[in-house]
């Protein structure tokens, strides 16, 4: 008996015959029967029935099926094989930047424990430490870029906001940045000429700005900010001032600092704003730093223009990388 009923479930046509009325049967019409079937094959679960979907119904995300699955027209996921590289993308990228910004932290605090800005009778004046300036630049670049790491990495979307919302404040401060240089280009010499005066005044005071004068003069071979009598405003340069620096002007302004062509010589622009020019050409540069500074920006206009568009890119690169990743998130998480 047990075999028998068993059997009854096997799917052969023989057996079927038995209980299932066939299509020409006088007792159930064919077009009966198709409605039948028509109902039990759009019949939900909850016993209830719903009329035929249009082809439109199994287009898009919403398509999940009367038991929460997704149909096998629909999309399978928000996350595709392009999001994936996307998102390793946005993880490694600014995984470099945040070694970058942690660079930037060692050299401003390595400068700063150098110079014992610490030091109490320093502590005062460390708010104008042109090395804070790197200290915080560094700080900002590597917790903002370390924020987009994380979030990317363990798809966290608080803190993809704060990366998306920071990376926004930048893109839109550089972009007004840009438009006010271009606006007030005609300033912008006379910014840059009290700036490099006012970094000969603190010549010998600031360590920062001795090292930043003396690249300068060294890099673009030039000497004060218009000429070399510049020097004067310094008061250890002064004609009037004491000393064995009077009336002279740094090492780095000499044509060759060099003694023997080895052993570097302070005191070879003793004297040099004595001479005249046609005397001086020999002994120091002539040029200001300031025409020399022009020059260069107008030799390498391409480099710097592509260069920021290089950097202009990356940001906006990013920025659309992590909106994405915001947006298939929110969805993964609207259709659980």
């Amino acid at each position: 008996m047990r075999r028998f009923q068993s059997m009854r479930w096997l799917p052969f046509t023989w057996l079927r015959g038995e209980s299932a009325q066939d299509e020409t049967s006088p007792l159930l019409p064919k077009e009966d029967t198709d409605n039948e079937l028509t109902k039990v094959v759009h019949q939900r679960p909850d016993n209830r029935t719903t009329e035929d979907p249009g082809p439109e119904q199994f287009n898009g995300p919403e398509n999940r099926g009367g038991t929460g699955t997704v149909e096998p027209g629909a999309s399978s996921g928000p996350f595709s094989l392009s999001d994936c590289l996307l998102r390793y993308l946005l993880i490694f990228s600014n995984l470099f930047f945040t070694m970058l910004g942690l660079v930037f932290l060692a050299v401003g605090f390595w400068g700063l424990i150098d110079k014992e800005s610490f030091a109490q009778e320093k502590i005062g004046q460390i708010a104008s430490d042109p090395m804070l300036v790197v200290v915080t630049l560094g700080l900002m670049l590597s917790t903002l870029c370390l924020s987009g790491c994380v979030g990317a990495l363990r798809e966290n979307r608080c803190l993809l906001r704060v990366f998306a919302a920071a990376v926004l404040v930048l893109v839109t401060a550089q972009v007004l940045v840009a438009i006010v240089a271009y606006t007030l280009e005609g300033q912008i010499e006379g910014y840059l000429r009290s700036g490099i005066l006012i970094a000969m005044a603190r010549y010998q005071d600031d360590l920062d700005l001795r090292f930043i004068t003396d690249e300068i003069q060294i890099g673009l071979q030039c000497c004060g900010a218009d000429s070399y009598r510049d020097w004067e405003i310094n008061m250890y340069y002064n004609c009037s001032a004491p000393g064995v620096l009077s009336c002279g002007v740094p090492a780095t302004c000499c044509v060759d600092p060099l003694e023997n062509g080895t052993v570097w010589n302070s005191q070879c622009g003793v004297g040099a704003q004595r001479l005249d020019e046609f005397s001086a050409q020999s002994l120091i540069f002539l040029g200001g730093c300031l025409g020399g500074v022009s020059r260069w920006i107008d030799q390498h206009t391409g480099l710097i223009g592509a260069v920021g568009i290089v950097l202009f890119g990356v940001q906006i690169i990013t920025l659309f990388i992590a909106t994405r990743m915001l947006d298939n998130i929110q969805w993964s998480k609207a259709t659980r």
